[in-house]
């Protein structure tokens, strides 16, 4: 049985208590709140708090989203990093996220090297002072500066941070960045969405295309699971879509919990 939760971008638009009550209906295990949906994480409510209700509804704070361009390492970056720390382990959450730059600089191998190791290694005192791990998500964009999860499990390695660093399997991302190896063992929570529109090339695909998974999905949404869950992984599959027509949608959870049935349907078939 998938074990599914709900990133905060899905249902931006919805107040941070009607998104919890949303997603204790749809039977989530857990939930990944944002402080990038241009207003206060939690909707400006103490960290504190915000657990406190997260707990009250029995499920998880997954995590909390995110230091943007984290391998851009810097004065700044390290202030994010510890303020988002502070913020996660007074709500009680799991994990934070950290994103890498996304604007086509710093995107040669030495570069893109050279740039995580040193973020990486400046990152885990504060992780491991605050005994909290960090997700690393590649972005498979070509202007992404970490495009391979591979890339990120090496540094993690060259800096000794198996402890703290885990990866974000993405589907979306996976497909863009055409990486073939899964790493359920280093992998902390698995991010789905689908890409219906047949009018634009996957290699042009873009956050705004980033919708619900179902029968259309062009990503092979339910391969990946199934190469995931057959490699051992056991975690959450939390669906992070982008696009406009979903959080304007006029019964969310209703198209969310055809999603969700439509894949558990197909890995119970897959496993049967």
């Amino acid at each position: 049985m998938l074990e599914f939760g709900l990133n905060q971008v899905t249902l931006s638009e919805m107040p941070f208590r009607a998104f919890l009550d949303t997603a204790a209906r749809l039977g989530c295990v857990g939930i990944e709140a944002r402080n990038d949906l241009g207003r206060p994480v939690f909707d400006g409510m103490s960290a504190d708090e915000a657990g406190k209700i997260v707990q009250s509804h029995e499920f998880r704070l997954l995590g909390v989203s995110q230091v943007y361009p984290f391998n851009r390492w810097g004065d700044d970056i390290a202030r994010q990093v510890r303020d988002l720390v502070e913020t996660a382990v007074g709500a009680g959450a799991e994990t934070i996220n950290l994103i890498p730059a996304n604007d086509g600089t710093g995107v040669t191998p030495e570069q893109r090297e050279a740039n995580l190791t040193h973020a990486l290694a400046q990152c885990l005192p504060i992780l491991e002072d605050a005994k909290i791990t960090a997700l690393i998500e590649p972005l498979g964009f070509t202007r992404s500066s970490l495009r391979l999860k591979s890339e990120a499990i090496a540094a993690i390695e060259t800096v000794g941070g198996q402890d703290h660093f885990q990866l974000v399997h993405d589907t979306f991302h996976h497909t863009l960045a055409d990486e073939t190896a899964f790493y359920p063992a280093q992998t902390g929570i698995v991010h789905i969405s689908g890409v219906r529109d047949a009018t634009v090339s996957l290699n042009e695909v873009e956050d705004a295309h980033r919708v619900l998974v179902d029968g259309q999905d062009r990503l092979s949404n339910l391969a990946q699971i199934a190469a995931l869950q057959e490699g051992g992984f056991t975690g959450v599959y939390s669906f992070e879509c982008f696009a406009p027509e979903v959080r304007t949608l006029a019964n969310p959870a209703d198209a969310l919990k055809r999603s969700m049935e439509f894949l558990s349907s197909h890995m119970h078939r897959r496993a049967a």
